[in-house]
């Protein structure tokens, strides 16, 4: 017996040990995430389209893919612009021969209203770490044009302030969601151990996750930017949370049954597991159906996030059992578990909710239908056709406001051109289509010296040119971007040209478009994915079937709020092409999550005391604990606003207001009341759709068998 007792300590001490050594060992690559990750946005175009095709065409140029830093001179002095262009000249090419240049730089071009000059300084996309510093030489060397203003501009620039806006991610996004959840934990429990002890099992999952995505993103297996990078920690933190939320309840209630702390936390994962391999597994799945993306960024987070959940749901189901099977219930220090187990004391508003369920569940699940219909009507409304570049940060940062100067004074695809290749023998026609299309302010082709000039003198490569076009809208507006569609149709006309449109814009364009292809294949998997799951753990199809149709209600409801809030509150035009399919993955998955919790706790105890008993025990025993779950995982997500990104904040408004509605109202009201009033129809065709004394005893029930059957 002593044997016995003594293995019982032996291994929730090891699992401790491991847990501490893997913290140790792993913990720092929370930090070392960054050394691995890029912001070259060049690295993340569709892979099959046609402006990604220019994109290795222009290497038989011996032009590589540029990414342009557009120099704007403002004169101090009205009309002086001209006066200024032979020194600006100089200036311009005294960086010529410098490593980190694509291509020669081009002399400068003076603005019709004689106040400002422009430069075009072609630089490679794959600098990294080193753009700040090769900009810095672009600015010191223009600053020698003594009478005039400097300002940077171009994608060059606005990707330097991307990397300025993730500086410090690692430390001050993770200090932010840490603390937030800290608070909340403290709210909930009233215990100041137990929340440390789920704070630090978050952080020992962050550091294994972040440790087999750095030696994947090493080999060069997966690609992490700074959003990737920043959604891995909330989503890592936040799922690690909501599993460690759902365990210590079943683990408080099995300590107020009685339980001594070692039986406790074998009924607690015993009762837990199924549903948190369940809701890991959904959220996983979701994820991993951005593989099926052109996008390389999603599939890139596909594979990274469900890393991440997995780590998270180890944490939960191995670290958490074994410090609370070593402290029972000092875990919950100063407080202490009920001693009335699964009594309702302290749940009277939950009891409340339930018994209003149980009372009118049509009207109740009636009106919740219309409310969430009403809000998703606005949904159509949401833009998702890319951020202006002056849209891209949610302060002000230098390259936007040289963005805007340049825009006063020059045509707005000036220093950044459509690229068109063709060829060689159709270069006249090619050209002269161009410039037939309305929106072309001019074309002019790649010459022997690598600057755009006259077609006697075009730079042929493997029987093909490459035509410079300027288009008269600015390259990120939509403007250009129809610029870009009528120039397609103009120049595909000429016979046997094979001509393909590439450039800033076109790349754009062809996001946007791969996105509307990624959304109409993902989302539909992601759905069956979730739904196959749900069959699985509930062994009915009502249920799941309802289950996935309010979620996605839900999310509807979340973009129609969106599109009011992001248009009228937050002065956003649109939204990245990624953010809807992001949200639909992350709401929809996540939010399956609480109805999980909430519907695997419904057939536990209506096994025990029939449906209708069970919808309300059910929902007065997981309403707390899944609430708090929800507040967490949207306070979490929020974090993502100290990133001054439009495309993080969208994501964290998103995110955060579906997962409070899911809470709040789908989880806590509408499935509920849905279940509760299809009663056993809602469980078909399994055990708990047939009439009384035909339910089968369940496993997480063993010690509350129901009667058995009779045999006939």
């Amino acid at each position: 017996m002593s044997s016995v007792r003594r293995a019982r300590w032996f291994v929730p001490l090891v699992l401790l040990v491991v847990w501490l050594g893997a913290g140790a060992a792993f913990g720092p690559f929370a930090g070392r995430l960054g050394e691995v990750a890029t912001n070259d946005q060049a690295a993340f175009l569709p892979r099959n389209a046609e402006s990604t095709r220019v994109v290795r065409e222009q290497e038989a140029f011996a032009q590589d893919e540029s990414l342009p830093a557009i120099v704007v001179w403002t004169a101090a002095e009205r009309g002086s612009a001209a006066g200024l262009e032979p020194r600006a000249a100089r200036a311009l090419a005294s960086l010529n021969g410098d490593p980190a240049l694509a291509g020669p730089v081009s002399p400068p071009l003076v603005a019709r209203d004689g106040e400002a000059l422009q430069g075009v300084v072609p630089l490679r996309p794959d600098l990294g770490d080193r753009l700040p510093g090769t900009l810095d030489r672009v600015r010191a060397a223009a600053e020698r044009v003594p009478g005039a203003t400097v300002q940077l501009a171009g994608p060059a620039a606005s990707q330097a302030d991307l990397s300025d806006a993730f500086a410090g991610i690692d430390g001050l996004l993770l200090v932010v969601a840490l603390v937030t959840v800290l608070v909340i934990l403290l709210a909930v429990y009233r215990s100041v151990l137990l929340p440390l002890l789920i704070i630090l099992g978050a952080v020992f999952a962050l550091g294994v996750a972040c440790a087999v995505v750095y030696v994947l993103a090493d080999r060069g297996v997966v690609r992490v930017d700074g959003q990737v990078q920043g959604i891995l920690s909330i989503l890592v933190i936040g799922a690690a949370t909501d599993y460690a939320l759902l365990l210590t309840a079943r683990h408080r209630e099995e300590l107020g049954a009685g339980r001594d702390r070692f039986a406790a936390v074998r009924a607690a994962v015993r009762r837990s597991a199924g549903a948190l391999v369940a809701s890991a597994a959904t959220v996983a799945a979701g994820l991993l159906a951005l593989l099926l993306s052109d996008l390389t960024n999603n599939r890139a987070l596909g594979p990274v996030g469900a890393i991440g959940i997995v780590c998270a749901l180890l944490t939960a189901l191995t670290f958490l059992p074994a410090v609370l099977a070593l402290l029972g219930g000092a875990a919950y220090w100063p407080a202490h578990p009920s001693r009335q187990g699964s009594g309702e004391r302290g749940r009277r508003l939950w009891v409340r909710v339930a018994g209003r369920v149980d009372r009118t569940p049509r009207r109740v699940w009636a009106v919740c239908l219309v409310a969430l219909f009403a809000l998703a009507a606005p949904a159509p409304t949401l833009a998702s056709k890319g951020v202006p570049l002056d849209e891209i940060f949610v302060n002000d940062a230098p390259s936007v406001a040289a963005q805007r100067t340049l825009a006063r004074h020059f045509p707005g695809g000036s220093g950044n051109p459509t690229l068109v290749t063709a060829r060689a023998d159709r270069l006249t026609q090619v050209a002269a289509a161009a410039r037939r299309t309305a929106g072309v302010a001019s074309v002019a082709p790649l010459t022997r010296d690598g600057r755009p000039g006259p077609a006697a003198r075009a730079r042929v490569a493997e029987g093909r040119v490459l035509l410079h076009v300027t288009l008269r809208d600015g390259a990120d507006s939509e403007a250009a971007r129809a610029t870009v569609v009528r120039l397609r149709s103009s120049v595909r006309a000429v016979p046997s040209a094979g001509a393909l449109v590439g450039g800033f814009t076109a790349q754009r364009h062809d996001t946007e478009r791969t996105a509307e292809r990624d959304r109409s294949l993902i989302v539909p998997v992601v759905l069956a994915v979730i739904l196959v799951v749900l069959i699985g753990l509930l062994r009915s199809l009502v249920a799941p079937v309802l289950l996935v149709a309010t979620v996605a209600l839900s999310f509807l409801a979340t973009l129609g709020v969106s599109a009011l809030v992001f248009q009228h509150a937050l002065g956003f035009t649109g939204t990245d092409p990624s953010v809807p399919l992001y949200g639909f993955v992350f709401l929809v998955a996540l939010g399956v999550d609480y109805n999980i919790f909430l519907m695997s706790r419904v057939r536990e105890e209506s096994l025990r005391h029939g449906v209708r008993e069970g919808v309300r025990r059910g929902l007065v025993t997981t309403g707390g604990m899944i609430t708090s779950a929800g507040v967490v995982l949207a306070a979490t997500f929020a974090a993502l606003v100290v990133i001054p990104l439009a495309f993080l904040v969208q994501i964290a408004f998103i995110v955060a207001f579906g997962v409070l509605l899911d809470t709040l109202a789908v989880r806590s009201l509408l499935v509920p009341a849905l279940v509760r009033d299809l009663g056993r129809a809602a469980w078909w065709p399994g055990w708990l759709s047939r009439p009384a004394g035909r339910e089968a005893p369940s496993a997480v029930t063993a010690d509350v068998r129901p009667p058995a059957r009779k045999v006939p």
